[in-house]
């Protein structure tokens, strides 16, 4: 074995390491919190020993962080781009909510929506890991206000605003009372707000 495969062999597992702790970082921060993680406790749960995941993230604060990075990419995959071949506007955000939900029937994560459960457990906080939640939320919400104004919305951030407050709670009452019934409602009122929307009059005056 050469010296640059054997560099390569490393890489492979560091970054196989990576992915597999991080995603398991994030599994955990939608039932106890991003705060709960502790090397010893995510060893345990990952399967990976705590030198292991030392030598790849170097400290808590990076597990956390890398956690929020994982979560982005598995919402990106699992809710926005199985829709993304749909018309911009209307179209894409009705298959987005329908999307939401199958996220949140597949059961991705154990504790519900990562974006929910971090964004409140970091209101009003500060540092890295509370930067990285606050860009997840800021990078959804554009998303949706984008789409909105698409469709041709005369406001799409209190559009916007309506449907996250909707899939937020029925989020929180899905995990507190454990049924169903709220993501079908909170879809049902989003579709509402996005078939609704005040269509900005071309005539007026700004």
């Amino acid at each position: 074995m050469t010296a640059e495969s054997a560099r390569d062999g490393r890489r492979e597992r560091g970054d196989a390491t990576r992915r597999t702790v991080a995603r398991r970082a994030a599994a955990i921060a939608t039932t106890h919190g991003l705060d709960s993680i502790t090397v010893g406790s995510l060893a345990s749960a990952a399967g990976v020993s705590k030198s292991g995941i030392l030598t790849v993230f170097g400290t808590r604060e990076a597990i956390q962080v890398a956690a929020v990075a994982e979560a982005r990419q598995i919402y990106r995959e699992s809710v926005i781009a199985p829709v993304w071949a749909e018309e911009p506007g209307a179209p894409r955000l009705r298959a987005l909510m329908d999307s939401w939900v199958a996220y949140l029937r597949a059961g991705v994560f154990p504790g519900g929506c990562f974006i929910v459960a971090s964004t409140a457990e970091y209101g009003r906080r500060s540092g890295a890991v509370a930067d990285a939640v606050r860009r997840l939320k800021r990078e959804w919400l554009d998303l949706l206000e984008g789409e909105l104004r698409a469709a041709g919305a005369a406001d799409p951030a209190d559009d916007a605003f309506r449907i996250d407050a909707f899939l937020c709670a029925a989020n929180t009452h899905r995990e507190l009372f454990g049924r169903d019934e709220p993501l079908d409602r909170a879809r049902d009122l989003a579709l509402e707000v996005i078939g609704g929307s005040r269509v900005a009059d071309p005539t007026s005056v700004g």
